[in-house]
């Protein structure tokens, strides 16, 4: 279920934090920025024009390693405000000039999500009058309207010999055995109709093929070179050109339940105000928008004098003006960029923020550092969060109709060997946890169909079989990542 800004916005930070503990463990620190981040958002809502326009927000900078929250609590952030987020690589991005991304599709990128967030809205709102009007095609088709009985020669010989305006008296006038035919054909045919559409109702015809003409959609991907190098700029080459061209349709053979969703979904498109959703998608954007520009720190690099330095200095210059405030030229309009919130992350082990060029260092005020995870912060990622892995793969399991059950010490034995995996190899944070729990279950998961019992215990005796050899050599464990 979607989320509504307004209908949250009067959450406290402390609220916030409570949310976001829901999913994320730890990390009081980063929790803290981004709900009063958030908070201030609403404050700003509530000020006067003049003196909300002059408030910009304050960007963060999360430091840490990989694995320990930094995306996720940029995501849930978003989610719970149900704001336009888009998350980058900022490594994916090269200097204006350069054959590569143009930092500009983040904000293009943002302002398609916007858009497809409130048409999806607005197409939730309609959808009950546009299922009706699907049934309505789905019937067509199923049961088509009958024809008119035809007239008989003689009628058809009086009717073109007859004077003009005796052929509109007849037409005006039929005869009353053709009429009453005619009523007795719409009667019957309503009365199939409705007895179809109850079984349409029940879903007793959801198997039954049907043939369906929908619209042929054209591909809109094109590659064009702009005085900024090469860029993707999704164009609707059937909203530019279709006054001009006629619609290309298509058949297809589908089930009657596959065609009701088809069916819903065009109509639906059909009653959406397609200016309101660009309009209010770009301003719910401009206000609320969120962008998380992750690896900030591969763009950071010590000072050098000798040749272009295309893939660092030369894209914090090109980030700069979105991160400060313009305006930026999307197939919708101009849009600014002056409120949005950006929040970059980055692990900083050879690099520090400041080494950040000084106009960018300015932009992100607010620089929080995340801990490493410890045995017990794997112990509880194990068994706190909503997603947690456990319930995961009880439920995957589950879907064969096997109860797992986890034995408390075997998961404090699960997080302990987690943390001694990433002490010895890369430490990954909580991504361990996955490599870790998915060698754990690897024969359960294979075996699942066949397993004899209905039920399987993952003790403490269990894990250390399935996992004590990895920590014993080290040159397998390295290949668990």
């Amino acid at each position: 279920m979607k989320t509504d800004e307004r209908n949250h916005g009067e959450l406290t930070p402390r609220q916030i934090v409570e949310e976001l503990d829901a999913y994320v463990v730890g990390q009081e620190n980063a929790k803290r920025s981004v709900a009063i981040a958030l908070r201030n958002r609403w404050r700003r809502r509530q000020l006067a024009p003049e003196i909300a326009e002059e408030i910009t927000p304050k960007n963060i900078i999360m430091i840490g390693p990989t694995g320990v929250g930094k995306t996720e609590i940029a995501r849930r952030l978003a989610r719970l405000a149900n704001a336009p987020f888009v998350k980058v690589e900022a490594s994916k991005f090269t200097e204006v000039g350069y054959v590569g991304r143009d930092v500009d599709a983040i904000v293009r990128d943002l302002a398609d999500v916007a858009v497809a967030a409130v048409r999806e809205e607005l197409m939730d709102e309609v959808e009950e009058k546009a299922t009706s009007l699907a049934e309505e095609r789905l019937l067509d088709i199923l049961l088509p309207p009958p024809k008119l009985p035809e007239t008989s020669p003689a009628a058809a010989d009086t009717a073109a010999t007859a004077a003009p305006e005796d052929t509109a008296a007849l037409a005006l006038n039929p005869s009353p055995v053709m009429e009453k035919r005619a009523e007795e054909e719409k009667r019957k045919h309503e009365r199939a109709r409705e007895v179809m559409r109850d079984k349409l109702a029940r879903g007793e015809l959801d198997d039954r093929i049907v043939e369906i003409e929908i619209e042929a959609k054209m591909s809109s991907s094109i590659e064009v070179f702009t005085g900024q190098g090469f860029e993707e700029m999704d164009m609707n080459l059937g909203e530019v050109f279709g006054q001009f061209l006629p619609k290309r349709t298509k058949t297809r053979k589908v089930t009657v339940a596959e065609a009701r969703d088809i069916l819903t979904d065009e109509e639906a498109a059909k009653l959406v105000d397609m200016d309101k959703a660009v309009n209010t998608g770009l301003d719910r954007m401009e206000q609320s928008g969120i962008v998380f520009i992750d690896e900030l720190d591969k763009i950071v690099g010590p000072k050098t004098s000798v040749g272009p330095d295309i893939s660092r200095e030369g894209v914090q210059r090109d980030l700069l003006p979105i991160v400060e405030g313009c305006s930026v030229n999307t197939k919708y309009g101009m849009v600014r960029t002056d409120h949005i919130l950006f929040i970059a992350a980055g692990a900083f082990h050879i690099t520090k923020p400041s080494d950040l060029i000084p106009e960018l260092q300015g932009r992100f005020p607010i620089r929080v550092e995340l801990k490493s995870l410890t045995a017990f912060d794997f112990y509880e990622i194990l068994t706190l969060p909503r997603n947690a892995l456990v319930k995961q793969y009880r439920a995957l399991l589950g879907a064969e109709g096997i109860e797992l059950h986890y034995d408390d010490d075997a998961l404090r034995k699960i997080a302990e060997i987690a943390q001694t995996l990433n002490e010895k190899l890369e430490n990954i944070g909580a991504r361990r946890l996955h490599t870790v729990m998915e060698t754990l279950l690897e024969d359960v998961s294979f075996e699942a169909p066949e397993l004899p019992g209905r039920r399987v215990t993952v003790d403490q005796a269990f894990v250390e079989l399935k996992l004590s050899p990895l920590l014993a050599d080290e040159d397998i464990a390295r290949y668990i990542l």
